[in-house]
């Protein structure tokens, strides 16, 4: 009996044994928890930190970039070297770029690199400062130059206004000048020639007996005209309007107010301003004139200087 008793004490003393061991163990269990709990909190609260940190300075060189840039269009502008700022504005996207990189980013770093870039673009803001009044300055000088080039300018114009003015009126005179010189072809009469020779007067004549026609005239006086020699050129217009012309016989052609004249005979004269009588002849090439009015004409240099005309009957 009092050994049954012995073994059950012994098992009770082995249950609270065990017991207190469970209950060690939770402890411990529980000690672990709370201290693991409490270091990733401690891990979360420096992970927030940190990427507080890290947007913080992102903004920061966001908003570095975008004054820059500002800055890069305005020296641009102004006309100065933007040469080191667009090398400065790589570097500053590699750091943005890098700040990604957990290995190698450090705040301090980039504290101290916010810093310069922040002190280079208070130095651009004096370099812009400097370059709008070298600007104020150039435009003040470009105003009074183009002041002087209006003026300049005004009195090139005056002066081709008057040039123009002076070649004008030189044409004009030139024009007065070579029409008052042309020649006049006074007192024209066409006569008919016969075979043998026989010289008939009057302006009519019989189609059988014109071998050849003769055309007279005087050049009238012209104190203005050159005193040379003078190509005299005589059309002859048959009743259709047709220009009598032989080229075997001396026809030929000429210009007259840009067009091109046949001519039916030409002669060469000496004018001497002496009311010269002057002969051109038209052989009618063995071919006979039919009936009509037949009309002359006369021309020189540029000028008609007479007509007439004879009937053929």
């Amino acid at each position: 009996m009092d050994y049954n008793q012995e073994q059950k004490q012994d098992r009770k003393t082995l249950l609270w044994a065990a017991l207190a061991v469970l209950l060690l163990l939770n402890l411990v269990l529980v000690y672990f928890i709370y201290h693991e709990k409490q270091e990733n909190v401690a891990k979360d609260e420096i992970i927030t930190a940190k990427t507080e940190e890290v947007l913080f300075i992102k903004t920061k060189l966001d908003s570095i970039s975008a004054e820059l840039d500002v800055k890069i269009a305005e020296i641009q502008k102004l006309g100065g070297s933007v040469d080191s700022l667009v090398v400065l504005k790589e570097r500053l996207e590699k750091d943005k770029r890098e700040l990604k990189n957990a290995n190698t980013y450090s705040a301090a770093n980039y504290s101290k690199k916010i810093k310069s870039y922040e002190t280079i673009l208070s130095e651009k803001d004096s370099e812009i400062t400097q370059l709008r009044q070298q600007l104020g300055v150039a435009t003040s000088r470009n105003e009074e130059l183009n002041q002087k080039v209006t003026g300049l300018e005004s009195e090139r114009q005056q002066l081709a206004d008057s040039v123009t003015s002076y070649s004008v009126q030189n044409r004009e005179l030139s024009e007065k000048v070579n029409i008052a010189s042309a020649l006049r072809a006074e007192n024209l009469t066409v006569n008919a020639l016969s075979s043998k020779g026989k010289e008939s007067k009057g302006g009519k004549y019989r189609s059988k007996r014109i071998d050849k026609l003769k055309v007279n005239f005087q050049l009238g006086e012209n104190a203005v005209a050159q005193q040379n020699n003078k190509e005299i050129y005589l059309r002859i217009l048959d009743p259709d309007g047709a220009v009598l012309s032989d080229m075997a016989t001396g026809s030929g052609s000429f210009m007259y107010n840009g067009q091109e004249l046949i001519y039916s005979s030409k002669e060469t004269v000496a004018f001497n301003n002496s009311r010269q009588s002057v002969d051109i002849f038209y052989g009618r090439g063995g071919i006979p004139l039919k009936d009509g009015k037949y009309s002359i004409e006369v021309y020189t240099e540029g000028f008609k200087i007479g007509q007439g005309e004879f009937t053929v009957k």
